[in-house]
């Protein structure tokens, strides 16, 4: 187990992963060090409020990375396929993870998304996959990768919010498909785990989830937590490939094949109870919840 001054640098602290990890470790005790490119931002001084060193740093920037890793123990790496684009993102995971080997950092932990190594034919699941590689070559110290499901807070974004709170749950699967999915605050938790037991996960890939159920009994959580009426909507793939081809082959593979995490299997294994949908959907869409008081608990 490291000691509470071993520093570790999370990657994406003001973001959803980085953010979860961040405040479990600085709940903790832990010495965290955030590299974010906007050091003056909310998410930014809410971290700093609760202890955390915040440096400014750019995925894209070398010398910004050396700075940053400078005297870290450990490393939380974590890239946005959405923000950066498939080649981009990989690019930043593969030249991260040699920065941080470069700097003598002994536990790095890789966020990647879950079934990355299954070869699933998904542009941003796949270049992860080839990122996990690469960190297994390096010859850290020690290593975890975890992998999780899908976000249950996806359902936050700007475009799911308002048609849920309109009524309506539209999303590109079918009606029969159980989707496994993750609250982020429970990557947090997984993140803590690994950085406090390095030895016990050293070299280990963890696909993560907290539910697993269909779009029509999400719905159903919904309709109950919010109480007003909201139906699933199948939006056809064929629409979302007009502008997203990387997002049409993810939902054709949720159909097709899906995530395996072992839901019950990691909590019996980890100790970490999983968060149901039904009980996410309580803090962040109840009348009067906070989402964001929730997020940055």
């Amino acid at each position: 187990m490291p000691n509470d001054s071993d520093l570790i640098l999370i990657t994406g602290g003001t973001g959803k992963q980085g953010g979860a990890v961040a405040y479990e470790l600085l709940a903790a005790g832990r010495r965290v060090r955030v590299m974010t490119r906007h050091p003056e931002s909310a998410n930014a001084k809410k971290l700093a409020a609760r202890g955390a060193e915040v440096v400014k740093g750019d995925l894209d920037a070398p010398d910004s990375l050396k700075q940053a890793l400078d005297g870290a123990w450990g490393a939380f790496a974590v890239q946005n396929t959405w923000e950066a684009g498939v080649e981009r993102e990989e690019e930043q995971g593969l030249h991260f993870a040699g920065a941080a080997r470069a700097a003598g950092v002994e536990h790095f932990v890789y966020a990647s998304v879950g079934s990355a190594h299954r070869h699933t034919g998904v542009p941003h699941f796949d270049n992860k996959a080839r990122i996990e590689q690469r960190v297994k070559e390096l010859g850290f110290p020690s290593w975890t990768v975890i992998r999780p499901a899908f976000f249950m807070e996806n359902f936050l974004s700007d475009q799911n919010k308002p048609a849920i709170e309109a009524g309506q749950l539209p999303f590109g699967i079918k009606p029969t498909t159980p989707l496994q999915m993750i609250a982020v605050a429970d990557i947090g938790k997984y993140g803590r785990m690994v950085f406090e037991q390095p030895e016990r996960f050293n070299g280990r890939g963890i696909d993560i989830a907290g539910d697993e159920i269909t779009m029509p009994q999400a719905a159903e959580v919904l309709t109950k937590v919010t109480r007003h009426p909201v139906s699933f909507v199948q939006v056809p793939v064929s629409e979302i490939r007009k502008f997203s081809e990387d997002l049409a082959i993810m939902l054709e593979w949720f159909d097709a094949v899906g995530y395996n995490a072992d839901i019950e299997g990691n909590a019996k294994e980890f100790g970490i109870p999983p968060t149901s949908f039904t009980d996410w959907a309580r803090v962040h869409f109840a009348p009067n919840a906070n989402s964001d008081l929730a997020r940055s608990a």
